[in-house]
C-alpha cells in the first residue's frame, strides 16, 4: 500500500460499494466542503430514500387516519413485520428470533426481567469493567431491585493493559460460575472496539449454568454476526448507529428460538405481544406469541419504523459479506496510515486481528494533550468522537466512508500533531 491521496483515490475507483455513498446525506462544513465523517459509531448517517419513506407513511396517516392500520400503502397493524426478515440476516438470526421494538435500555431492562432470575445461590451478573455506562446503570439497578448489593462481578485487564484477554474471561467464568445468574457482555466493547468470541463466552457461561446476553450497540450493521449459531440467549441493539435509523430511534432484540415457546418464563407482558388473532378481543388472558415478538409491550412508532425500515433496503440490497469485506479493508488501509505516518504518536488500542474488530479504531495519543488535539481536528472538518478520559474513535463505515475520508483524516491529524 501506498501513503498518497493518489494512493487512497484508486482504491476508491476499485470499491464495489464507493456508489453507496451517494445514498446518503454527507454533512457539509460553512465552506461548502463534505465534513470528514467518521462518527457512525455514534450516529450513523441519512439515508436518501429515508425522507421517501416517511413521507408515504405521513401522506397514508393524513389520508386514512386511523384506517391506515389495516388500509395504508404499508398497513401499520404488522408495520413491524416488514423489517424482522432483513434485520434477521443482518446479525445472524432465525425471523422467529429477531422483533424491533423499544430502545436499547428499555430491551435490555425487559430482557434482564426474564433472564435474569436471581436466587441465594446464585445471583451475580458478570459485566465488562469499562462496560457502556447505561448497560452498568441497568445491571446495577436490577442487582439492587433485586436486593443484591455485591453481585457485580468486572471483567478487568491485566495490569498495564487495556484489552480482555480469553483466557481471563475463562478463568472469571469457571471461578465464580457457580454464583452467576447472567453474563452480560458488550460487543464490540464501545470504549476500546475489542470484538469478543460470544459463540465460546455462550458455551463457557452455559456449562456453568449462566444465561448469556450481549449488548450489540456498536456490533449490528457492523460485525459479521451469527447470533442463532452463537447460542447465546438473548441480545439487544439500537438501530441509530451503524443502522442509519436516526437519532433515538427504535431498537431491536433477539431471543433465542429455543426459548420461543418457553411461555413459562417471566416476562413484562403488553397487548403487542399477545396472540395477534385475538388481540383485540380486550378480555383475554395474555397468551404471548411464540418467539421474540412475545416479549413486546406496545405498538410501535411507524414513522421511526419506516426510517428504519429505508436503511434496512440499502443493506439488504448490499448483504453483510460484502459489507463486511469493505470493511476489513477499509478499517486495515486507516492502520495502515496511523503505524506508517503517526507510528510514535498514535497508539491504535483496538485489537489488531480484523476478527477481534469491525470497523473503528480507537486512538491513544502519546503526545501532547488529546482533547486538545481532537479540537483541531474538529475545526478542520473531522466529525469524530471523544471518549474520555483519552480516546478519539474513528469509525469508517463502509456503507459510506471511502478511502479518501480515511486518508484526510490521517493527514489532518498528522499536520495538528506537529503543530
Amino acid at each position: 500500500m501506498e501513503h498518497t491521496l493518489a494512493y487512497a483515490q484508486q482504491l476508491d475507483a476499485r470499491d464495489e460499494l464507493g456508489s453507496y455513498r451517494n445514498k446518503f446525506h454527507i454533512p457539509t462544513q460553512k465552506n461548502g466542503e463534505p465534513h470528514t465523517y467518521l462518527c457512525g459509531n455514534s450516529l450513523g448517517l441519512q439515508p436518501k430514500n429515508t425522507k421517501q419513506y416517511i413521507q408515504q407513511e405521513l401522506e397514508d396517516w393524513a389520508n386514512y387516519g386511523v384506517e391506515g392500520h389495516l388500509h395504508a400503502r404499508n398497513p401499520w397493524l404488522p408495520y413491524h413485520e416488514f423489517l424482522t426478515g432483513k434485520m434477521a440476516k443482518i446479525v445472524g438470526a432465525k425471523p422467529i428470533e429477531v422483533v424491533v421494538m423499544n430502545t436499547l435500555s428499555v430491551n435490555l431492562h425487559l430482557l434482564m426481567a426474564t433472564f435474569y432470575r436471581p436466587t441465594e445461590e446464585r445471583f451475580k451478573i458478570l459485566i465488562e469493567s469499562d462496560a457502556f455506562p447505561s448497560d452498568r446503570y441497568a445491571v446495577e439497578s436490577q442487582l439492587n431491585f433485586h436486593g443484591y448489593e455485591n453481585g457485580l462481578v468486572e471483567l478487568k485487564p491485566r495490569e498495564g493493559e487495556i484489552l480482555l484477554r480469553h483466557e481471563d474471561i475463562e478463568a472469571t467464568i469457571e471461578k465464580e460460575g457457580n454464583e452467576i445468574a447472567l453474563i452480560l457482555i458488550g460487543c464490540p466493547n464501545y470504549y476500546t472496539g475489542q470484538v469478543f468470541n460470544i459463540k465460546k463466552i455462550a458455551e463457557l457461561g452455559h456449562s456453568k449454568g449462566c444465561m448469556v446476553g450481549i449488548d450489540l450497540a456498536h456490533g449490528a450493521g457492523n460485525l459479521k454476526l451469527e447470533l442463532h449459531d452463537s447460542n447465546i440467549d438473548f441480545a439487544a441493539w439500537c438501530t441509530y448507529k451503524y443502522l442509519n435509523s436516526g437519532p433515538g430511534s427504535v431498537g431491536a432484540c433477539f431471543i433465542h428460538e429455543k426459548h420461543a415457546e418457553a411461555f413459562e418464563l417471566p416476562r413484562f407482558a403488553g397487548w403487542w405481544g399477545h396472540n395477534k388473532e385475538t388481540r383485540f378481543g380486550m378480555r383475554d388472558d395474555f397468551d404471548p406469541i411464540p418467539g421474540a415478538e412475545g416479549w413486546q409491550l406496545s405498538n410501535p412508532p411507524i414513522l421511526s419504523l419506516a426510517a428504519i425500515r429505508a436503511s434496512l433496503a440499502i443493506f439488504d440490497e448490499v448483504g453483510m459479506d460484502a459489507l463486511h469485506k469493505k470493511s476489513t479493508q477499509l478499517t486495515g488501509y486507516l492502520e495502515y496510515l496511523l503505524e506508517t505516518l503517526l507510528k510514535n504518536e498514535v497508539d491504535i488500542i483496538t485489537p489488531k486481528n480484523p476478527p477481534e474488530r469491525g470497523c473503528q479504531l480507537s486512538l491513544q495519543l502519546t503526545k501532547g494533550e488529546g482533547k486538545m488535539v481532537f479540537e483541531a481536528i474538529t475545526q478542520r472538518g473531522v466529525i469524530a468522537d471523544w471518549r474520555e478520559p483519552n480516546v478519539i474513535r474513528i469509525a469508517p463505515a463502509p456503507l459510506y466512508n471511502s478511502y479518501e475520508d480515511v486518508y484526510n483524516f490521517v493527514m489532518i491529524l498528522k499536520e495538528e500533531l506537529e503543530k
